[in-house]
């Protein structure tokens, strides 16, 4: 597939991952190949999606099961979370020089292992540990993804390659937790950790059949991702990313509550509405992935503002069943289609640093998350009620706006210094 011509930028001065040249083992790699391979990665994103997300829908059951508080349980998001946050950073900076679908392959391993323990854990303390060692693989995992895929597309495509990585995660929660949902409310929540498992494996037999082996670049080095941190651009877009995203995660870690106590739904249709919210995150995927192609940083400004809005109309109309389903739905596409652009601003705000730049997108949005989870456990906390955290999440995500007008700013400053 040629990669040697460059597309013009709208608002990225030095897309890395245009600049680097695939490598594989079979030079007659076909698209059709390619496309094979982008789709068995992302069935990582499957199954980290499945894990990520099904906890949500199954959070009063595990409540019920260690004897906990809600809140405590929202601490079972945060502890995955954080281990994100942790991981994506210093999981992704070995794998910087090392050839890429190997250390997939490790990171999906590590994977398993982490849901290994969360499936045995005998008590709340174990199970916080266990959470958050599955969260260590998850970002470094998207990163190198992230980073196969854009090459093998190439500059012009290579948004709309990323939104297929992180299409698996989207995807999940359409198929993959509405149905781990189910299963859990039948059968025990913890079934959750061994369909993961089993989703992992999966995955780990297709990278090796059906993905390429792929070098990074040749100046690629573990010194040179770190001086990639002193990049402006991308700690303002970690910034960027954390407020943009914890609003969707401070209504979507109580939606099982919010929906049952609030919204007074039978709670054996809370598969539906978290699939209803897969739709939702599946089409804004897509739709942000081909914007983000003609302007990053203008999907970006937009997709803020819109979940700003759609989260204040979901905390208004929450005691209405169609409406609060209307808004969720409105919610996770917004937050969606801002996914791949700022997985793309990231990268391209550290050109040096791909790996570690790409990985830092999962801190960002699992910082998120337990942000979300977090805010949303202080307002019920102090009797706000199950609205709050989607009114805290509409204040956050207009204060994303903002954070994205300046980034704007700061991106036209500079192309204007060349």
């Amino acid at each position: 597939m040629p990669t040697s011509h460059h597309a013009p930028q709208t608002d990225s001065a030095h897309p890395a991952t245009s600049d680097i040249p695939l490598v594989t083992e079979d030079p007659r790699f076909s698209r059709r190949q390619i496309a094979i391979a982008i789709v068995a990665l992302s069935l990582g994103g499957f199954a980290i999606g499945v894990t990520e997300f099904a906890i949500m829908g199954l959070l009063q059951e595990a409540v019920a099961d260690l004897g906990i508080t809600i809140p405590q349980g929202g601490h079972l998001i945060s502890a995955y979370a954080l281990g994100v946050v942790v991981g994506a950073p210093l999981l992704s900076l070995p794998g910087a020089t090392r050839e890429r679908r190997s250390y997939a392959l490790f990171l999906l391993g590590l994977f398993v292992i982490g849901h290994g323990l969360s499936l045995v854990a005998p008590n709340y303390e174990t199970m916080l540990a266990a959470r958050f060692i599955s969260g260590l693989p998850h970002g470094a995992f998207f990163a190198v993804a992230a980073l196969m895929a854009a090459q093998m597309a190439g500059p012009t495509r290579r948004s709309k390659a990323i939104a297929a990585v992180l299409g698996g995660l989207a995807i999940a929660n359409v198929i993959g937790v509405p149905v781990v949902t189910w299963a859990g409310q039948q059968f025990g929540w913890r079934w959750m950790f061994a369909i993961v498992i089993v989703l992992a494996l999966i995955t780990m037999a297709a990278v090796a059949v059906f993905a390429p082996r792929q070098m990074p670049s040749k100046h690629a080095s573990i010194m040179g991702e770190l001086k990639g941190l002193r990049s402006q651009k991308l700690w303002v877009g970690i910034l960027l990313a954390v407020i943009g995203f914890c609003g969707m995660f401070a209504l979507y870690s109580y939606i099982s509550p919010v929906m049952t106590d609030v919204a007074l739904l039978d709670p054996r249709y809370l598969p539906y509405v978290v699939g209803l919210y897969g739709v939702g995150m599946v089409v804004g995927n897509f739709v942000g992935g081909w914007a983000a192609d003609k302007s990053v940083l203008g999907t970006v400004i937009i997709s803020m503002a819109l979940i700003a809005v759609f989260m204040v109309l979901f905390a208004s109309t929450a005691h209405v069943v169609v409406l609060a389903l209307l808004f969720l739905f409105l919610v996770g596409a917004s937050a969606s289609c801002l996914s791949p652009a700022m997985q793309t601003f990231l990268i391209d705000s550290a050109p040096r640093a791909p790996q570690l730049a790409a990985s830092l997108h999962h801190s960002a949005f699992n910082a998120a998350n337990a942000l979300g989870a977090v805010l949303g456990a202080a307002v019920i906390d102090a009797g706000w009620g199950l609205r709050a955290p989607s009114y805290v999440g509409a204040v956050a995500a207009g204060v994303g706006v903002l954070i994205a007008a300046y980034v704007i700013w700061l991106s036209r400053r500079e192309a204007a210094r060349v």
